[in-house]
């Protein structure tokens, strides 16, 4: 059960990963902390070469701790989905998000029903083979009759559980993109 709950922990914690990386157009460190940047021939995330700040709300300031590292991180900017134009002023690199439009939002809000339904699908996979694990041990006769459906109904709990941290990190994300 112990594996249980780090397996669904860890589902749920890439879920909040991949939400963290959705533009809903204010600035967010999430959108480009994890970026990944060629730095002396081998990729390294952004966070770790540089200082992300935030101006304000519609900006981000991405202060490298070695200047010569301004080409590379504009150069990943740019490769990335993020659809931002960054600005290198020789010190840092400036991004600037623009406004949202009602369609992009509501093409971001099943962007996230869509990784929320990915989130699921890996807990319904890891719920299988838990159950796949069970029964496995009761035909093995290392569980009773009572014991499997005692710990089949424990795995249900807790997949429901998780399930519902999956829906409320959704809805939380949907209303933030809805009402900026």
């Amino acid at each position: 059960m112990d594996r249980l709950k780090k397996q669904l922990d860890e589902v749920v914690d890439y879920f909040k990963e991949e939400l963290a990386g959705i533009r809903i157009g204010r600035a967010s460190a999430g959108l480009v902390e994890n970026l990944e940047v060629d730095y002396y021939g081998s990729k390294s995330k952004v966070k770790q070469i540089a200082q992300i700040s935030l101006p304000d709300s519609r900006t981000i300031l991405i202060s490298p701790w070695n200047k010569d590292d301004l080409v590379n991180i504009e150069k990943a900017i740019n490769e990335s989905d993020l659809n931002l134009n960054p600005n290198n002023n020789g010190e840092a690199v400036i991004l600037n998000m623009p406004p949202m439009t009602e369609e992009r939002r509501e093409d971001l809000v099943k962007l996230v029903g869509a990784k929320a339904e990915e989130a699921r699908v890996k807990i319904r996979q890891i719920r299988e083979e838990k159950l796949d694990d069970l029964s496995a041990q009761k035909k093995e006769s290392k569980l009773s009759e009572d014991e499997f459906f005692s710990k089949k109904e424990e795995v249900q709990k807790r997949v429901d559980k998780y399930n519902q941290k999956i829906d409320q990190i959704r809805e939380n994300k949907e209303n933030e993109i809805r009402t900026i």
